[in-house]
């Protein structure tokens, strides 16, 4: 996926197949500690309609794929939002007929642009790298150096994040 230790590993569906094969389905239990979410959440967004009902108290691959999607996606997102942009890929959740694409590709392919742009995404010490070039000429003492550099790429992966964002936000208006 990355080498960047910062970065969290994300499994594939497949991954989870044989489990939810073997139990005939994930209890709430389950899928809350292998998404690290609390019950509620699911439950909550379940009664809103971003994740299909389990059936039987069962959640198969396709809700795990739609959860774990959200659970992602809510990170730098508003949860209405994920929700509204969910739908408007596969419509109703519960409704498997509407869907352009299954829940599970849905993910994988998500997984997969997100592995290829962390790839491409400049490392930390690329961006501190960039910063201790700014600040070579600074009047800086040198005690002070490495706690400014800190702050300063901290800052500046804000920034980037801030225009990754507005870009996301733009384009979730843009929505045809």
């Amino acid at each position: 996926m990355t080498d960047n230790p910062n970065v969290k590993r994300r499994g594939r569906i497949a991954d989870y197949i044989p489990l939810i094969q073997a139990a005939d389905g994930l209890t709430l239990g389950q899928v809350c500690s292998l998404s690290a979410l609390e019950p509620t959440t699911v439950q909550n967004w379940i009664k809103r309609g971003y994740v299909p009902h389990p059936v039987a108290k069962k959640y198969h691959e396709r809700h795990l794929a739609r959860i774990l999607l959200i659970a992602q996606l809510r990170e730098s997102m508003p949860i209405d939002r994920v929700g509204e942009l969910l739908s408007y890929i596969n419509g109703d959740a519960d409704d498997e007929s509407d869907d352009i694409i299954t829940e599970e590709a849905l993910y994988d392919l998500f997984l997969d642009i997100a592995e290829k742009l962390e790839r491409s995404f400049p490392k930390p010490d690329g961006v501190e790298e960039v910063v201790r070039s700014v600040l070579k000429d600074a009047a800086i003492d040198a005690g002070s150096r490495d706690k400014l550099t800190h702050a300063l790429c901290v800052m500046a992966f804000t920034h980037m994040a801030n225009i990754f964002k507005e870009q996301a936000d733009s384009l979730f208006n843009e929505r045809k």
